[in-house]
Parts: C-alpha cells; structure tokens; sequence
C-alpha cells in the first residue's frame, strides 16, 4: 500500500473523530455549562462511576463463572455488607466534606471552547495513568515497608485473599483521601483539558474494579496491551494472595524493575 495513502486515510480517520469530540464538546457547553462548572461535578462522576462498574461487574452471573479467578471462592452476604458499609462511611466523611468544601472554596471552572483533539485526549489519559501508577506503586510499597502504615491504614483492604468488585473501594481513609487528591491533581499538573480530565477520573475507576472484581475476562483491559505490559485482575488477585507482589495499579514495568513482579497465582 502507498505510504502517503495511508496517511491520507489515517488523518481522515483522525479529523472524523476530531470533528466528533467537538460537536461532543459543543453540546455539553450548550446545554450542561452549569453542572460543568460546578466543582462537585468530578466527585459525583466519579462515584457514579463507581457504583456502575461494580454493579456490572457484581459476582452474579453463573454465565461468566468459568472466568473465576479463584472458582471455589466467592463474597459472602457478610462480606458485601461490611464492604458497603467503609465505602459508605468514606463517601459520608471523607468524600462528602471534601466535595463540600470544594463547592464552597472553589471558583467555577472555565469551560474552553475547543475540544481536545483525539491525540491530546488519549495523550492525556496515558500520561495521568503512567503518573498515577509511579505514584501509587511507591506509596504502595511504602506501606509494606514500614509496618505501621500497612496495619493502620492498608490492613482493611486485605482482609479478602480473593478479591471481588465491592472490595475495591474497602478502603482506610488515608488511602482514599490519598487516591483522590493524585486523581484530582495529575490533570493539573499535566496541564491536561476539562474531557481528558474527567476521561481520566472515569478510567481508573473502571480498570481499579476490574482489577479487583475476581474475573479474567477475555476483553479485560490487560489483554489489550502485549507482553504483559498491563496488570489486570489476575496479577492483582495474586497481590491479594502473596501482598509482597505486583503492588503498581495498572502497567507492570515498576514491579518487574523492583522485582516485585508476580505473574501466578499461589
């Protein structure tokens, strides 16, 4: 094939969705400029989110069972009960008065007439990922270092060896409040657009209960990226067996240069 075709086409393709994201952008602005402008917009897109995913990726459904990571366990009725209940008291005193006192101390947030372009949105995502994993990993691992910070803030989220959605969010309020200023501060840093932003916001979100939901599924994200770039559940299951392992959220290069890395289950 000529390479100038090629290009010709792969830029048509690029301009579609380029033109798509704006007329996106345009309608959002049109007609939900003030529910953007709000600063407790990202806190209830993000726990919206949330509660979507886990009810998607509940452990229910007997058609997706052969994809059990761990067949013989499953989440109690208690289990999802003491779950429910952190995530509850963390939104109720950690993430509510946060959200508060962002509406009350933050200025609405200019909305930008041009939508990012296809190659900044996905730019931007990946770079508040991979920033994002380099932060958790060393906070990870600094809790499995100094022992005080595993027992008083981290212990609660490995009280299951086998993992399921509800448990993603079973959390200490440290760790939420921690998760939370990195995913709200990153698209600062990065200089990021309001889309990408909340692209990001939504992301990690999804990935984190996929990662704990207890199933390998053939579309999970891990199976998009070769060479085992790409955690996924199975090797974050194996950190809920031996917590010693696999301590980067998403992308694998921190453990295996840490050597951390684990990729079976004990």
């Amino acid at each position: 094939m000529n390479l100038s075709f090629l290009c010709e086409v792969l830029s048509t393709v690029y301009d579609k969705e380029d033109s798509i994201l704006q007329q996106l952008w345009d309608h959002l602005r049109l007609y939900h400029s003030d529910t953007m402008r709000s600063p407790l917009f990202p806190v209830v897109l993000t726990v919206l989110s949330y509660h979507i995913v886990c009810d998607i990726m509940g452990d229910r459904r007997p058609a997706v069972q052969r994809f059990k990571i761990q067949p013989g366990k499953r989440p109690t009725l208690a289990m999802l009960l003491h779950c429910a209940g952190v995530t509850l008291r963390n939104h109720l005193l950690l993430v509510f008065p946060a959200s508060v006192a962002q509406w009350a101390w933050r200025p609405p947030v200019p909305i930008p007439e041009r939508a990012p372009t296809l190659l900044e949105l996905a730019g931007g995502v990946t770079g508040n990922l991979l920033l994002f994993d380099f932060q958790y990993f060393i906070w990870h691992l600094l809790h499995y270092k100094i022992r005080w910070l595993y027992v008083t803030f981290h212990a609660i989220h490995h009280n299951y060896m086998a993992p399921f959605a509800l448990a993603t969010q079973c959390l200490g309020g440290w760790e939420l409040v921690t998760v939370g200023l990195w995913t709200t501060l990153n698209p600062v840093l990065l200089r990021c657009h309001l889309l990408t932003t909340w692209v990001f916001m939504v992301v990690p979100v999804y990935v984190s209960v996929e990662d704990h939901c207890g199933y390998d599924f053939p579309w999970s994200t891990s199976r998009l990226f070769p060479f085992g770039f790409y955690g996924g559940p199975s090797k974050h299951d194996v950190h809920h067996q031996k917590p010693s392992t696999n301590f980067a959220p998403h992308f694998s290069h921190w453990d295996q240069i840490f050597g951390t890395h684990a990729d079976f289950s004990f």
